[in-house]
């Protein structure tokens, strides 16, 4: 079913705003070069009208926080279907960019400056040279989107293939043209997909049911307030967030901090917000702002929506330390908070933690 949108200007009497159009595609790619956080507030750019070798150009090439890379394309009208597959074939390409030629983009676009300065500079992390492509996703920008189109998207996405469109549509409003934005796919459902592009002989592997966690940084969060207090969460902005929403009641974690795998837990509630979020403690169930360590913290970002804190209930079945984390070469690891991995990694790392931790069946 199409996206349509419209405004209205308050009044007495609603008045819809006229519909309007951007001169050009340019336009709308040198609004969003200034200011990114038009199609995305969790993405650094890294690349612009770069060659594919074959006779394409990709529009823009950014990068997720886990290292992951984001083909963007641009269609300031209508998009008809064969966008779906000139976005596939550039998708191939980005596919084998290695982390030489990934440098080398980003050097271009941003006139010499250094990739792992800018990633730290932006997300607060280093960049890992084994975490840089080893999944992407396609994101496709128009005003208007045509049946065949949305449902070769439709078929992609329930194939784990990931890929969305954002649409832009002007309005009218005085002398002045207005933006507005609207995703065809929740973009949780398509970061989700993320993981399962990774890259690899024998990267696609039937997910065995288990969910990977990342906690962390120690800096910011306690791994002693989730262990005590049963718990995991996420907060920082939505890219963060928005996949505790994979889980549900029943499912099994194995969560991973920066020192290594420190617990097994099970869900046992669906993602609650942190203003509502309870916890028993000696002197009776509290708010989860009055026990934790780094609450000031939390307390900062909890005025704004997209960056506060959520939390998942959850039964630790078996868990360690920090000091005791479990790390060893070969496990698997990714910065989203939540993921479903189907990497071959994944089962060689859930069978190493069953031995690490022993109680994880109870």
């Amino acid at each position: 079913m199409p996206i349509s949108h419209a405004i209205w200007r308050v009044g007495e009497k609603p008045e819809a705003l006229p519909q309007g159009r951007l001169a050009s595609e340019q336009l709308l790619e040198q609004m969003i070069v200034r200011d990114p956080s038009i199609l995305s507030s969790e993405w650094l750019l890294i690349g612009q009208q770069e060659s594919t070798g074959h006779g394409g150009r990709i529009d823009l090439l950014a990068i997720a926080p886990d290292g992951s890379l984001v083909l963007i394309e641009l269609k300031r009208d209508r998009t008809p279907r064969e966008i779906a597959a000139q976005a596939l074939d550039y998708a191939s390409w980005v596919e084998n960019l290695g982390p030489e030629k990934i440098a080398q983009i980003y050097q271009r676009f941003s006139g010499g400056r250094n990739l792992d300065e800018a990633f730290h500079e932006r997300f607060g992390s280093e960049l890992e040279e084994d975490s840089l492509n080893q999944s992407h996703q396609i994101i496709i920008v128009a005003a208007e989107l045509d049946a065949a189109t949305e449902r070769i998207i439709g078929y992609l996405n329930a194939r784990d293939i990931a890929i969305n469109v954002v649409f832009f549509q002007v309005f009218e409003y005085g002398g002045d043209q207005l933006l507005s934005r609207a995703w065809l796919i929740d973009p949780g459902e398509t970061q989700a997909n993320v993981v399962t592009t990774a890259r690899g002989k024998h990267a696609n592997e039937p997910w065995n049911g288990e969910y990977y966690v990342s906690y962390g940084p120690s800096s910011a969060r306690s791994w002693e307030d989730a262990r005590k207090f049963g718990f995991i969460d996420a907060s920082g902005g939505p890219w963060y967030i928005r996949t505790l929403s994979l889980l549900s009641p029943g499912d099994r974690i194995w969560v991973k901090t920066q020192a290594g795998y420190v617990g097994v837990g099970e869900v046992t509630e669906e993602v609650c917000a942190m203003g509502e979020f309870m916890v028993e403690t000696p002197n009776g169930e509290k708010p989860v702002l009055d026990v934790l360590t780094f609450a000031d913290r939390y307390r900062s970002d909890a005025e704004d929506p997209e960056r506060a804190a959520c939390f998942v209930r959850v039964r630790w079945i078996d868990t360690v330390p920090e000091a005791d984390a479990m790390s060893e070469v070969g496990l698997f690891g990714n910065q989203n908070s939540v993921c479903r991995p189907t990497a071959a990694k994944w089962r060689h790392t859930v069978d190493r933690l069953k031995t690490h931790f022993p109680k994880w069946q109870e």
